[in-house]
Parts: C-alpha cells; structure tokens; sequence
C-alpha cells in the first residue's frame, strides 16, 4: 500500500493574503469543494517537495479558534483531527499583534507552526522593522519566514521551512503562559483529562483543559458522556471568578494579549512618526463620509455598464453561433438519419438548444459580471464596500459586516445564505440572511439583459443598475420594518473588519475566479437547466385534452399552456398576464436562469410552428464565413463598449453630451434584435416589461437558495420568506405597472 501523503495547512485572518500564498505554493494543482457535510469551501492544493507529495489545505479565514462560527469549528478540528505535519499561519507583518492571537491559539493545539509574514512589504513601506530571528525565538524556534505571497518572495524558504518542520521529531510545543490562579485550575483539569485514554488520543490535553475552563460550549457538547469533566471545569471557573473578580474566558483572553505584547515588544520596531501609506490616502477619498457612498455608487454603476454593454457584442455572437450555425447543422445531421419531424427532432432543436441554448447565451455577460467584481475583490475595494455600507445598514439595526453576504448574493443567492455563518450574533444571522435574498443573483442577469436589449437597447445599462439598487433598497426597507417589529428589542452590535492594503489585481488570480464562477453556470446549464428544458418541452408536447397528439399541439392547448393560464390573471394587474409570462415565472421556482430557456421555448417554438416559408439554412461555408466575420465584429464592437463607458459616465451629468464612439459606422444603423427580443417586444409593453423585471428580482428565491435557507435557520423560517418575497414581488410589480400607468408611461 502507498504511504498516505503529507498535509499541511494554511491558516490566518480573513484578507492576509492566504488565498495568495496558497496559489503560489499549489500553482493549478487546485480542487474545491466543501467540507464533510459543510457548505463551507474547501480548498485543496498539492505541492511536490523533495519527491514526497504534499497535500495543501486551506483553512477558512478566522480570527480565532473558538466555536463562534462554522469556519472556527472546521479550522480547529482539523487542526485536531487530521494533525498536519505543520501549520502554517498566514500574518498580516503590517498587523502583527492583531494577527498574532489566532497564532497563540494554533500554538495551544501543539501542532508544528511556521510563521508566514505575509505582506512584508507594505511593512516596510509603513516604517516597520521585524525581527524574524527574535520572534522565533520566542517560539520555541518556529520558523517565521517573511513573505510577498503576490509577488512569489519567500516562497521557496517557506517550502524549505515545510519540509524542514514536518519531519522534525524534537519539536517542542510553545506553551502560552497564564496567571498563576490559572495555571492552577488548568493544572487540575489537565491531570482530569489525561485519566481517561480516549480524549488525550482525541485532545491535547491542556487545550481541552483550557476549553472547560472557558466554558466552551462546542467542547461541552463533545463531552457530555462526561458530565463530571464538565462540572469539574465549572467549579474551576468559579474559583477563578471568586478569587479574582473577573471571568476565566476573560483571563484567558488578557494573558494571551500579554505574550504577544510581550513578543511584539521585542521583535517589532516602529518608526518614530506614522507612516502614511498610499492605502491610508486612498481611504481617505474612498471611505469618506460624504464622498464613500456616491463613490460606491458610480463604481456599481460602470460594472452594470460593463456587464450589459461591454458583453453584447459577444452576448450576439454566442446567440447566433447557437440559433444559427449550431441548430442548422445539428437539423442537417437529423435529416441525414431520416429524423425530420420526429419527436427526437422537436425534443433536441426546439428543447435542448432552445432552452439550454438560450442560456448559454448569457455565459459573456456573467464572465464580465465575475471578471469587473474580481477584480474589486482582489483589489481590496470589497472590504471598504463593506465599511462605506455600515452607516447604512445601521438604520435596519445590522452593521457593515452582514452587508458582505449582501455582495456574495451578487454572484448567488446560496453561500450568501451561508455566508451570513461569519456573523457572531444569531439574530443578526437571521435578519441577514432573510435579506440577501432581495440580491439580484448571477442567475436573474440574463432576464434584466434580455428585457433592457429589447426595450431601451444601449440604455439597457440603467435597467440593470436599477434592479440592483431596487433589490438592496428591498432589503434595507424590509430589514427597517423587520427592525420596528420583530427585533425591535435587538442592541446594536459593533463592527470590526480588517480592511486588507489596496494592491494591483493580479489577472492570474481574477481569472481562475471568473473561470471557476463561470464554470459552475455552465455545470448548472448542463444539469439543472437540461433537465428543466426538457421537462418543459414535454410538458408542452402533451395535450391537455385528447383533441390533439403528442407533440402536435398548439403550446396553449398543451398541459403547460393550460395550467400557465390558469395562474395567469393573478399578474394581470401587473401587466403580463399572459399564459408565456406567468409559464416562464413558474419555472423560475426551480432556477431563475430557466426563464429566458422557458420563453425562448414558448416563443420561438411558436414562431417556428408558424414559419412555414422560411429561406433554406445556409451552407456550411457561408456557416463558417459567418462565425468568423461575427467574431472579428464582436471583437471590435466590445473595444468600443469599453471606450464608451466614459461618454456614457460623462453623459450622466444633464446638459452633456459627449459623443460615443463609432468604430464600425453602424450607430445610426437600426440595432439588430434576437428573435427572442423581437417576440417579446410583441407581449409586453415597455412598462410591462419593467414590471416584469421587477418580479423577478423580488419574488421566491430559486429551490436550492430555499433550500439553503431551510438548512440554516428551519423549516417555518423558509416558509415566511417564500410567502413574503412573493408577496412583495407582486405589491412591487403591481405599483410600478399601475403607477407609470396612471403618470402616462405606457400600459
């Protein structure tokens, strides 16, 4: 049998540059995935020393090690459970003392640590000198090793110190020192513990010494098949509280703020005036007071010009590569094994590709979605989004931190759910996590693109960012009256974020991002939205009488057209109560992304059904000579998207109008439209569609969000955000129709 490969795990605070230094120690030796039976990402690296495999673990960022949330538990017990042959802790070397108390903690785990000063640089750029060969000292000779993660310095002395640290059989446990009241209890506890076998094979220990005395309920819990420990702990603490006047955790807390003072204090030298850093000026415009805001603001708004303008040459490309070239060659191939007119025939041109087709589509408009936020993440502005938000979110009684799962719900509704686990309080999870739902998600984009293209064009920008400041004004109006009703008892909790130094985003990291975020929209397509094409597509094949046949029925004669009318005149009020509208909205319970497959279905099948005198399909050749031209063209095109944003910015301000960029000489030409847009154009009025929009982003989160919802915080909580996101969808959808109706926008 194969000897078991090494692991090591990375571990530090959220924005030290981990994620970095995991990139540069794996390369694309990377697989991510999620914990046993966690939704928490797992990530998992190899790195080849010395002809031994070694398995890289990163641990998720935490700022300790107790059991607050989901990412402390799974940091520590692997830790514990897995024993890596080392540890290394990721250290912000510009935040040093900060940083150092996740350290004490790893270091009570008696597990090898290496010290990684991350960010060494900006160290020094703010003055700070650190003496790497005193604080190993101090460590009992833990290696400490000073590292640019995104410039790949000090990369290979940490591989060195890796091999170095994991097969070292001397190593001796640093031991953090405690009040003499302290080290008595732990004392006690500890001889406890090493009484019973089991747990000393489980637990150092004096870390779960430690714990009873802390009172640490996630230990607690693990030990209840030993009450007597328990209590043992509990006496324990109420001496220290009697002989002291202050709680054990506390102390416990103070004598390992005492030994980082005690090791900055001799490895760390300040300069005698505070550097001011180029991270300090920025912030100072960024995260002004008065100027953060409509800063953040114009930020959002130029990525949602990128994501609808930028994106639409190629957003075309793909939707006449696949409505084009792709449908005619695959109806070639049908014909050619005397398929013509078959069921299979419907089943995989006016199913499959139409549905999935559809869809895949929208994939330019994501990757510019994910690209434009990769790129704010790994510059470091998401952090100061979060700080800019805090002031607001205090209306609604949360705080800037829960504002972060509000941004993950920009990508996906689903580890945004999650995401609220960050969040110490519970209330303040739950109240977090009933909002990030009103986030427009990834998955509703293509129904605000396909609407904003057929009905305002290059304008179709607005569009998009009006959904997106909707859906947070949702979320702020529900939290405020959540707040004067349900939690109306509920303090104010602070707010502490580490806001990581502004850097150059580095298009290595950007892309495998994007691509990842991409990736899993593709996977969905292939699953999730195949399925759904092809429930939907024989959902209308079956007549719903026996006046017709399979496959031959006219879509609102079908089972899916009659029931799709039968929900209908419920959003008639609103504007679209026709049987296509309400069908499509239907299928948007099971994935949002399935609207714009179900109404490509709906209404190209109906136009196909009806285009009896359609010109013949092109050749091959001209098929290729298209692909090519298109290409060239949307190439072109998206340059000029680009250098469009800035009239388009500028344009903002009444009384300019700085002309845009024509490169090709086809702006006064009359925009082409998709087939799909054209049919649309002929159900919905303008306002109509707005509304439609409107519903969208507001009403029940796709199954799996629900899903996720139910998971974290019950089944009854789930059901009241099924039942109050479609009531408000509709309220708001019915108020935008009926209101531009009475102020003369259009019916």
């Amino acid at each position: 049998m194969a000897a078991q490969s090494m692991k090591i795990a990375l571990a530090g605070n959220p924005n030290v540059g981990k994620s970095t230094l995991f990139n540069a120690l794996t390369g694309s030796r990377q697989h991510v995935g999620n914990w046993p039976g966690k939704t928490v990402e797992k990530k998992e690296g190899h790195l080849r020393l010395d002809g031994e495999d070694i398995i890289v673990v990163d641990l998720p960022g935490t700022y300790s090690l107790t059991a607050y949330s989901i990412e402390e538990i799974i940091s520590r017990d692997f830790i514990i459970h897995e024993r890596p042959g080392a540890v290394v802790a990721v250290v912000d070397a510009a935040n040093l003392e900060r940083n150092l108390y996740l350290v004490t903690q790893i270091l009570e785990l008696e597990t090898p640590v290496i010290i990684a000063l991350n960010m060494s640089d900006i160290a020094r750029n703010r003055g700070l000198t650190i003496d790497s060969q005193k604080l190993s000292q101090s460590l009992n000779g833990a290696p400490v090793i000073e590292t640019v993660g995104s410039s790949g310095i000090g990369i290979n002395t940490l591989k060195a110190a890796i091999t170095q640290t994991a097969v070292a059989l001397d190593r001796q446990p640093t031991r953090i020192p405690y009040a003499d009241i302290l080290e008595k209890e732990i004392t006690r506890l500890q001889a406890a513990v090493q009484t019973i076998t089991g747990l000393t094979h489980q637990y150092p220990p004096r870390w779960l010494a430690i714990k009873l005395l802390e009172g640490d309920e996630e230990i607690r819990q693990r030990l209840s098949a030993y009450p007597y420990l328990i209590e043992a702990g509990n006496e324990g603490a109420a001496r220290v509280e009697e002989f002291t006047g202050e709680d054990a955790e506390t102390l416990i807390t103070d004598s390992r703020y005492t030994f980082i003072s005690t090791l900055v204090s001799s490895a760390l030298t300040r300069p005698r005036e505070i550097v001011e850093t180029t991270s300090d000026k920025l912030d100072h415009i960024l995260t002004h007071r008065l100027y953060g805001l409509p800063i953040f603001l114009l930020l959002m708004w130029i990525v949602f010009q990128i994501t609808a303008n930028v994106s639409a040459p190629f957003l075309d490309w793909v939707d006449g590569l696949i409505n084009g070239p792709l449908t005619n060659w695959t109806i070639a191939l049908l014909a050619a094994l005397g398929l013509t007119g078959t069921w299979f025939e419907a089943l995989l041109v006016n199913g499959i590709i139409a549905g999935v087709g559809s869809v895949l589509v929208f994939v330019p408009v994501l990757m510019s979605l994910y690209l434009v936020i990769g790129v704010l993440e790994d510059s470091g502005y998401m952090a100061r989004a979060a700080f800019v938000m805090d002031r607001v979110m205090r209306i609604i009684g949360l705080h800037g931190k829960s504002f972060l799962p509000m941004l993950v719900g920009f990508g996906c509704n689903v580890p945004a759910v999650y995401a609220t686990r960050t969040l110490e309080n519970e209330s303040d999870r739950k109240l977090t996590g009933f909002l990030v739902t009103f986030m427009s998600c990834g998955a509703r984009l293509p129904v605000y693109v396909l609407i904003g293209a057929a009905f305002f064009g290059a304008q179709s920008g607005n569009l998009i960012f009006a959904m997106y400041l909707l859906g947070i004004a949702v979320a702020l109006l529900t939290g405020w009256l959540l707040k004067k009703t349900v939690y109306r008892n509920k303090p104010p909790q602070p707010f502490v974020m580490e806001l990581p130094p502004y850097r150059m985003p580095r298009l290595q990291t950007v892309w495998r991002q994007t691509w990842e975020r991409t990736g899993g929209f593709i996977r969905k397509a292939g699953t999730v939205i195949l399925a759904s094409s092809i429930t939907i597509w024989l959902l209308m094949a079956l007549p719903a009488h026996g006046d017709y046949n399979f496959n031959q029925v006219p879509p609102e004669d079908s089972l899916f057209g009659v029931v799709s009318q039968t929900v209908s005149p419920i959003f008639a009020p609103a504007g679209f109560g026709t049987w296509q509208a309400s069908g499509s909205l239907i299928t948007g319970f099971i994935a949002k992304e399935v609207i714009v497959g179900s109404m490509n279905q709906i209404f190209i099948g109906e136009e196909t059904a009806a285009d009896e005198n359609a010109p013949p399909p092109p050749t091959f050749t001209e098929d290729l000579t298209f692909i090519g031209t298109s290409f060239t063209q949307a190439t072109i095109l998206t340059v000029q998207e680009i250098v469009n944003i800035v009239p388009r910015t500028v344009n903002i301000i009444p009384g300019l109008n700085m002309p845009e960029a024509d490169f090709l000489g086809t702006a006064a030409e009359s925009e082409s439209t998709t087939a799909l847009e054209s049919a649309l154009t002929q159900v919905f009025s303008p306002l109509a569609a707005v509304a439609f929009a409107v519903f969208v982003l507001l009403y029940t989160p796709c199954m799996v969000a629900i899903a996720a919802v139910r998971h974290e915080f019950g089944g009854r909580y789930a059901l009241y955000q099924i039942i109050y996101t479609f009531a408000v969808a509709w309220v708001g959808a019915v108020i935008v129709y009926q209101g531009g109706t009475l102020l003369g926008l259009g019916g």
